[in-house]
């Protein structure tokens, strides 16, 4: 859907005296009730994502990391039935899915006395069971499904609805009898990066000629839009031009 510039800005600035909760999203929805909820949770989370790449570098200070640990620790120890780390993550203004990552790494390298990998990380992440720790396996399950913006339930999320809108770009396609190369056969023929479609015959749309389509199944501002030209569209455009 389309949305006017000062109404994008409205929106921006009622999300930046608000915290990224459950409960913000539902007055968002009060606040803006003629917008849909999905054109609203999408600029949340961006809005929410460039908040946290400001102030990421200060939650991975060596000091930062071992006073959420001992923070962590100090706290189940209290009470392990308590939401801990959701709760710390809400305090400081952090991600719920990032802090659970960052207590979980601090936890087994102190285990293993080594760094864990990436990997293993991601993969504890995805599936607490695999955490040798009950308590800590809860807490960071707490986090992830309390996280509206980031961990692997949101990014399960993300490329569910991306598959889905590329379905239904097919289906509309096909509908509309225009020819097209879709990006699976593109990179069997050895491209690199690739659109969703291709149209082989280009068309007119409100004054503009297309020729390929990239559905990203999410809101664009301006500096989303600003990096997928700058990382995806310029070459889309250049390759075409040579095709």
């Amino acid at each position: 859907m389309k949305l006017s510039k000062a109404q994008y800005d409205e929106i921006a600035q009622f999300l930046g005296h608000v915290q990224p909760t459950r409960q913000s999203l539902r007055k968002l929805k009060e606040k803006f009730p003629s917008q849909s909820q999905s054109t609203l949770l999408s600029i949340f989370s961006q809005e929410y994502q460039k908040q946290i790449k400001r102030t990421h570098a200060k939650h991975h200070t060596a000091e930062a990391i071992e006073t959420y640990y001992q923070r962590y620790l100090n706290g189940v120890m209290k009470n392990a039935a308590a939401p801990v780390l959701l709760e710390l993550a809400n305090e400081v203004d952090f991600a719920p899915s990032l802090m659970a990552r960052i207590v979980l790494e601090r936890f087994l390298q102190e285990k293993e006395q080594t760094i864990p990998s990436k990997t293993l990380i991601n993969s504890m992440l995805r599936d607490p069971s695999q955490i040798p720790d009950g308590v800590l396996a809860t807490q960071v399950y707490q986090c992830t499904v309390n996280d509206c913006c980031y961990g692997p339930l949101v990014d399960c999320i993300k490329h569910a609805i991306g598959h889905e809108h590329e379905v239904l770009l097919r289906e509309m396609l096909l509908e509309k009898n225009l020819s097209f190369i879709a990006e699976d056969q593109l990179r069997a023929k050895g491209y690199d990066k690739t659109p969703d479609f291709i149209l082989e015959v280009p068309v007119a749309v409100e004054g503009h000629i297309i020729h390929w389509i990239e559905s990203k199944a999410s809101f664009g501002d301006e500096s989303s839009h600003q990096a997928y030209l700058q990382d995806q569209f310029w070459s889309y455009w250049n390759r075409t031009n040579k095709m």
